[in-house]
C-alpha cells in the first residue's frame, strides 16, 4: 500500500466524521488557513482554498453555510506541472467578514499568519478538529516502513508552530521543520502517529495502518534473523576453509615427523570439513571433547609453523585463499 493510498484512506474517513458546530468551525478555519489564502479580486477580499479531494471541498462548502451562512463556489483545476491529478478550488467572494470571523484577518484588517488562539488552546475536541482540518488540507501519511511519518505542509512557521502546540496539548509529539523554504509539521514515532490518527477520528485507518506496521516489523525481524544466520554460516564456512588449508600445509611441512595423535586430529578436520568441533569429537574413535580436538589441531599448526620458521619456508598460512588472509 503506497503513501497516496494511505493518505486518501485517512482523508476519506475524516471527511465523513460528524462533529459539533464549534469543532466544525475549528476544522474549516484550519482548512482555510492551510489550504487557502486571501486574495483581492476586483477590489474585494476573497478567500480561496485548493484541495485534492472534491468530497473534502464539498464538506468545507457545507460547513461554511452551516456555521457562517456563507456561500462559496467550487471549480476544478486540471493537472499541470508537477501535479498529476485534478484539484478543487473553493472560492468565497466578498469575504472580508468571513476572514475576520475565521482569524485570517485581525480587527484592523491585517493578515494573521498563525491560527486563532481560541483554537490552539481549546478543548481536546477542538484540538482534534484543528488537526483533522490540517490533515485534510495538506496532510500525508507514509508507509509504516523503516521511517514512518505523518506530515502536514504549513503555509508558514507561525501556523506550523500552532499545529505543534495543538499536538502537544493532545499529548502527541510533533516537530516543525523547514526544508527548501517549505514548512512542515512532522510526527515520526509509530505510537504517536497512531495516537494522533485516533484523536482525529480515523479509527478504521489507524487499525489498517497498525496491522501493516506490525507485518512490516515482523518481516524486518525475520530478515534480520536470516541475515544474522547467513553471516554466522558464512563466517563458519570461512573458518572451516581456513582451518583445512592450514592443516593441509602443516601435514605437508611435517611429513612423517608429525605425531600420530596430532595427525589423526588434522585428518579428522579434513574428512569432515563442515562439522563443528563438537561434531568432530563425536566422529573420533574413541570420542573426544571439542576442547581436545581443538587443542590437538592448535598444537599441530604451532609445531608446523615452528618447523617452517626454523627451515625458512612458508608456514601454515601459505595455502590460505587471498580473501581469507587477515579476515
Amino acid at each position: 500500500m503506497g503513501n497516496a493510498t494511505l493518505t486518501s484512506e485517512v482523508k476519506n474517513e475524516l471527511r465523513r466524521i460528524e462533529s459539533s458546530k464549534p469543532a466544525r468551525d475549528a476544522e474549516l478555519t484550519t482548512i482555510l488557513r492551510f489550504a487557502g489564502g486571501l486574495h483581492v479580486i476586483s477590489g474585494r477580499i476573497a478567500i480561496e482554498a485548493e484541495l485534492d479531494s472534491g468530497e473534502i471541498a464539498q464538506r468545507l462548502r457545507k460547513a461554511l453555510v452551516d456555521v457562517y451562512g456563507v456561500k462559496s463556489e467550487i471549480s476544478v483545476l486540471s493537472p499541470s506541472g508537477a501535479k498529476q491529478l485534478s484539484s478543487y478550488l473553493l472560492r468565497v467572494l466578498d469575504a472580508e467578514t468571513l476572514a475576520r470571523q475565521t482569524g485570517l484577518l485581525d480587527s484592523r484588517g491585517r493578515p494573521i499568519r498563525g491560527l486563532p488562539n481560541r483554537l490552539t488552546t481549546g478543548s481536546p475536541e477542538i484540538l482534534a478538529a484543528v488537526w483533522r482540518g490540517a490533515f485534510m488540507a495538506r496532510g500525508t501519511l507514509s508507509d509504516p516502513g523503516r521511517v514512518s511519518s505523518l506530515e502536514v505542509v504549513s503555509p508558514g512557521n507561525e501556523s506550523a508552530m500552532a499545529l505543534v502546540g495543538a499536538a502537544g496539548r493532545l499529548k502527541v509529539g510533533a516537530k516543525a521543520r523547514e526544508v527548501r523554504g517549505v514548512h512542515r509539521v512532522v510526527v515520526r514515532e509509530g505510537e504517536a502517529i497512531a495516537a494522533l490518527l485516533r484523536r482525529m477520528g480515523a479509527t478504521s485507518s489507524v487499525t489498517n495502518w497498525e496491522e501493516l506496521r506490525q507485518r512490516r516489523e515482523v518481516r524486518a525481524g525475520v530478515n534480520r534473523l536470516v541475515n544474522f544466520d547467513d553471516a554466522n554460516l558464512r563466517r563458519s564456512a570461512q573458518a572451516a576453509v581456513a582451518a583445512c588449508a592450514r592443516i593441509e600445509r602443516a601435514l605437508e611441512i611435517l611429513g612423517d615427523g608429525v605425531p600420530s595423535h596430532l595427525r589423526y586430529a588434522g585428518e579428522l578436520r579434513l574428512n569432515f570439513k563442515d562439522a563443528s568441533l563438537d561434531e568432530l569429537g563425536h566422529h573420533a574413535d574413541p570420542p573426544m571433547t571439542k576442547d581436545a580436538v581443538a587443542g590437538r589441531i592448535r598444537r599441530l599448526l604451532a609445531m608446523a609453523d615452528k618447523s617452517a620458521l626454523e627451515r625458512g619456508i612458508p608456514g601454515t598460512e601459505a595455502n590460505l585463499p587471498a580473501e581469507l588472509i587477515d579476515s
